[in-house]
């Protein structure tokens, strides 16, 4: 017996226009009215409609390795950009957030300042046109309104064609999302419950200062440092083969470079740390490892059996994330 299929409701048929479904944030009940969350519905048919896969979506920006640990690392945290032509009348500042309230792509304030959700959803292949596309729409946004979801159309402009590649990129790492609200610690009913629930979820991270795309965050039983890398995989990969084999590869004592992952494009060494060992204390045995990759990235020698087995090891332990 054929399943019968769900009724929709009224109030989403008559938000589908020319058979097209509109896009919606994730989490929101999809407007087809199947009564399941759109990414699990029309937005995963979205996802797997788009013409276009770009591994590096943030290449050619100014700080790739922090976007990158922006995207998928980090919880809270935001960053002034700079755009191409400088700001459009009434918008004072336009500011990365590595995720807004109710998950909103974007975010125009009562002021006119523009906020840019990172952490979104997208129905492009494109990460950088799907961002670029809302940025847009919330600079022509009414002033106290957010943005909804939107699908980017496939000329329209990347990140790299709406900001300036001479613009320093300095995230700001917080310790909570008080930076969704003016006047935080006055917030009351709602909006403080909600604060309050997002920053009980949120894993404490730091940055290191000096490391483009190094972040430390601490766990139940171990801290981590996970660091966002812009070289060529397979010439990190021997480098680090190389330091690991000779037993340089650590950050002290009690630390272990554990595998990586891939991310954008990019790969992310992971180190453990013991659950003492805080931001500060790592900073200068990351740097000290900085300096020992540099050295191991330009060698350019055949790998040793023992150093091809530590690649192995490596290569092993690597997943991909996005």
């Amino acid at each position: 017996m054929a399943k019968k299929r769900r009724p929709q409701p009224q109030a989403a048929a008559s938000r589908i226009k020319d058979g097209e479904v509109p896009v919606v944030g994730a989490r929101e009940p999809c407007p087809c009215g199947s009564g399941r969350r759109y990414k699990a519905c029309h937005g995963r048919q979205a996802a797997h409609a788009a013409t276009e896969l770009v591994q590096r979506p943030f290449e050619g920006l100014p700080g790739e390795c922090d976007w990158v640990a922006l995207r998928e690392l980090v919880p809270a945290a935001t960053a002034e950009l700079t755009l191409k032509g400088g700001l459009p009348e009434g918008v004072p500042s336009v500011t990365l957030a590595t995720v807004l309230p109710m998950a909103w792509p974007a975010l125009r304030r009562d002021n006119g300042a523009v906020m840019l959700g990172l952490q979104n959803d997208t129905a492009s292949g494109d990460l950088s046109r799907a961002l670029a596309d809302t940025l847009q729409r919330a600079l022509a946004a009414e002033p106290g309104t957010p943005v909804a979801a939107g699908r980017p159309a496939p000329e329209g402009p990347r990140l790299q064609d709406l900001l300036d590649p001479d613009a320093v990129f300095e995230p700001a790492v917080h310790t909570g999302f008080e930076f969704w609200v003016e006047n935080a610690e006055n917030a009351t009913g709602e909006v403080a419950a909600s604060l309050e629930r997002a920053n009980a979820a949120a894993i404490p991270t730091a940055r290191i200062p000096g490391l483009e795309g190094a972040y430390w965050c601490e766990a139940p039983e171990k801290n981590h440092l996970r660091w966002v890398t812009g070289h060529p995989e397979e010439q990190l990969l021997d480098a680090l083969a190389r330091l690991h084999a000779a037993g340089a590869s650590s950050l002290g004592e009690g630390t272990r470079l554990v595998g990586s992952f891939r991310a954008h494009g990019l790969v992310v060494p992971v180190w453990d740390l013991p659950s003492s060992m805080s931001a500060e204390d790592v900073a200068k045995p990351a740097a000290a490892f900085a300096e020992r990759l540099a050295e191991a990235l330009a060698t350019d020698a055949p790998l040793t059996p023992e150093e091809r087995r530590a690649r192995g090891g490596l290569t092993n332990r690597q997943v991909t994330l996005s």
